[in-house]
């Protein structure tokens, strides 16, 4: 058996929050996988899901945990324990659907009901600019509402990619700029174990006889 160790500077726990269908597991999986799922063949999250990611920002490693969050009602109550010691948090609207961005309201309303850390960075993200011709909410008044939220903004698009690294690295970036998050962050180890074939292991054995 190999074991492989390798060191990265901390793990920043991540959550994606919104309606549903306006694409947090389609950005998730984009950002993740670099792979995209049209809406029509995406099953809805049931509860929680989470990917992982590394990222270099300033020549050091950090592992984002993200976790993908229903946005039906009944999930709520399911959901709601792991905004505890989320250092970043992602509020996701259709920028082609008016009601998903008109309920950003009452998803600021859970994170800070739910989120432990009071400091925590949070953005708005507009997803689905590539529907550019359906467009409901410019960036214009979305912008207004982040400046008012205090809170990052940036518009992306799951499907062609646009944006989706921006939102990771711009919130990273301003998790990192934080003193009251950085006291949360240590340095971590990762270890990964590779299993060595059967007949490898025995050649080994026999020639230590």
């Amino acid at each position: 058996m190999e074991v492989k160790v390798e060191e990265y500077h901390a793990t920043l726990k991540i959550l994606l929050i919104g309606n549903s269908n306006v694409g947090k597991s389609s950005l998730l999986l984009r950002f993740t996988d670099d792979t995209f799922l049209p809406q029509e063949s995406a099953a809805a999250t049931i509860g929680v899901d989470f990917k992982v990611r590394y990222i270099v920002i300033d020549d050091k490693k950090y592992k984002l945990t993200i976790w993908d969050t229903a946005g039906q009602e009944r999930f709520r109550a399911l959901t709601s324990t792991y905004y505890r010691g989320a250092q970043g948090v992602i509020l996701v609207y259709d920028v082609s659907n008016r009601e998903t961005f008109e309920q950003l309201d009452n998803w600021f309303h859970e994170l800070h009901l739910y989120c432990t850390n009071k400091d925590v960075v949070k953005m708005i993200v507009g997803n689905k600019v590539d529907k550019e011709h359906s467009r409901i909410i410019s960036s214009k008044e979305a912008e207004a509402y982040a400046d008012k939220a205090k809170t990052l903004f940036v518009e992306c698009s799951a499907k062609t990619r646009f944006g989706v690294e921006e939102v990771f690295e711009k919130l990273v970036k301003k998790i990192l700029e934080k003193p009251s998050l950085q006291k949360k962050i240590e340095p971590q180890i990762q270890v990964t174990k590779r299993e060595v074939p059967t007949n490898t292991q025995s050649t080994y054995c026999c020639s230590n006889v």
